[in-house]
């Protein structure tokens, strides 16, 4: 379920508003991965020996003085890390190499005495040094050496034409997920990002459309609405559940291509939510509420948000061709497309102040509000 504004249910009121919302993140949270696979490798500590071609042929210790260099690897969140490879030089010349194992564990034996220095690299993190004194005999044991994740790094083409860099750009929104698993395709963290032609609106449409979770999402809606006899008219058993969950799929993607692809397309606007991220707190909630009522266009310009205007009415009016007669009603048109705009302030803030910090692939930049 793409975390952004939709059209609602008709008579489904505020509360129902609310509980979609509520539905999506439950679903995200119960489908969180438990734990990543990680690779290990043996070392020497669990007997294998390190490979000829990397252990330096200059080290010749003394076996009645020689000592021992033993130590753990953890990530920055204090795990264990696996599969790290640790140089331990002497002189700054002599080299052996080992990886750390199952326990983030690795040891040297058979050394001789003098100054060392222990390198530890990882694919992802930033190189850790270590250095000592080993004596004559000593099992020296090393302090938990942490490894930090390395800083990403955004790589900016000159020259690209708009078309391009709009296509990268896009490409690192989709993916963005929260918790790692629900989209977070419709928000932007680069405040002055390249303007979507219409053939990137409705391809960025498409892709949050048919997106795994977004099924997920609205089969557990039209379950809560199956079990609480939500548009009675549908009626019951898997006939009822059906239905549900086919106008709650309609209700997203026509709200999601009204919103975000067609009426953007033919007022030059950009769908997306831009990060601010800085500021005081009074200018970036000013911000995040001000989405429901003006949008960036296609210019860089801010501007009246005619798309979510005209979208929501055009939405909450198709929606009623395939709800039930009882759950149909003049006045509730107008209400439903006032609380989806309502939505987009609500949107607006959990995107400004909470899914930031749990939205994976999520780049930091400076940002500006309009």
């Amino acid at each position: 379920m793409v975390l952004r504004q939709n059209v609602r249910h008709p008579a489904l009121g505020l509360s129902g508003y609310i509980l979609r919302i509520m539905c999506g993140l439950l679903c995200a949270l119960l489908l969180m991965p438990v734990a990543r696979a990680q690779q290990s490798a043996p070392n020497e500590a669990g007997g294998s020996s390190t490979s000829p071609s990397a252990t330096s042929s200059t080290l010749q210790p003394n076996p009645q003085s020689s000592g021992r260099i033993s130590g753990t690897v953890l990530d920055e969140h204090g795990a264990l890390a696996v599969g790290a490879e640790v140089q331990l030089t002497f002189a700054g010349q002599s080299q052996r190499h080992v990886t750390s194992g199952a326990n983030g564990e690795y040891s040297f034996s058979d050394l001789p005495a003098g100054p060392f220095q222990l390198t530890i690299t990882a694919p992802g993190f930033e190189a850790k040094a270590f250095s000592g004194v080993l004596n004559p005999g000593q099992a020296f044991v090393a302090p938990s050496l942490t490894l930090k994740i390395a800083s990403a790094t955004t790589d900016v083409r000159v020259g690209g034409n708009t078309e391009e860099v709009a296509e990268e750009q896009i490409k690192q929104q989709e993916k963005q997920r929260v918790l790692g698993i629900a989209p977070n395709f419709y928000v932007s963290y680069i405040p002055d990002a390249a303007p979507l032609n219409t053939r990137q609106k409705f391809q960025l449409a498409w892709k949050s459309c048919i997106d795994p979770m977004t099924f997920v999402g609205v089969g557990i809606l039209a379950g809560f609405e199956q079990a609480a006899d939500d548009f009675s008219g549908y009626g019951q058993g898997a006939q009822g559940y059906a239905k549900r969950f086919g106008a709650g799929y309609a209700d997203n993607f026509i709200g999601t291509f009204m919103d975000s692809a067609v009426f953007p397309a033919l007022f030059k606007q950009d769908p997306r939510y831009f990060y601010q991220g800085t500021g005081t707190t009074k200018s970036r909630l000013v911000h995040a509420l001000g989405n429901a009522v003006i949008r960036k266009g296609d210019n860089g310009k801010w501007r009246p948000n005619y798309s979510a205007f005209v979208g929501s009415f055009v939405a909450a009016g198709i929606s009623y061709t395939y709800y039930p007669p009882s759950d149909r009603g003049g006045g509730l048109l107008a209400e439903n497309a006032l609380i989806t705009i309502g939505g987009g302030a609500v949107a607006g803030v959990f995107q400004e102040f909470v899914l930031r910090k749990i939205t994976t692939h999520a780049k930091d930049h400076t940002a500006s509000g309009p």
